[in-house]
């Protein structure tokens, strides 16, 4: 059974900084490229950041650029580091997994991604 668990969300203030982890287990890490996704309360889900398998290839949505790095580990955790937050990263964030027979992955493809986490709330709020 796969279970996918994130943590680590909870109020921050706007600049400040916060750690996402996602905690995965029931399938083969390293076949999967990881995603962390976000949906905003009356806003569709938007993809923000995804990581290969070897974690050599990143991708990130333009509105987190910079500020945002995604990172995974060998004990099958990937990791959403937010820095200089905005109100607007006020969303729930999901972790997700894509298996892959190749190197990349796609912040966009959402469909690709087969299983998913139930979510953590990231809040930015002076």
């Amino acid at each position: 059974q796969v279970q996918m668990v994130e943590s680590g969300g909870g109020l921050v203030q706007p600049g400040g900084s916060l750690r996402l982890s996602c905690a995965v287990s029931g399938l083969s890490f390293r076949d999967y490229a990881m995603g962390w996704f976000r949906q905003a309360p009356g806003k569709e889900r938007e993809g923000v950041a995804c990581i290969s398998r070897n974690g050599g290839i990143t991708s990130y949505t333009d509105s987190v650029k910079g500020r945002f790095t995604i990172s995974r580990d060998n004990a099958a955790h990937v990791y959403l580091q937010m820095d200089n937050v905005k109100s607007e990263d006020t969303a729930i964030y999901y972790c997700a997994a894509d298996f892959k027979t190749y190197e990349g992955c796609s912040v966009f493809a959402q469909y690709e991604y087969k299983y998913w986490g139930q979510g953590t709330q990231v809040t930015v709020s002076s």
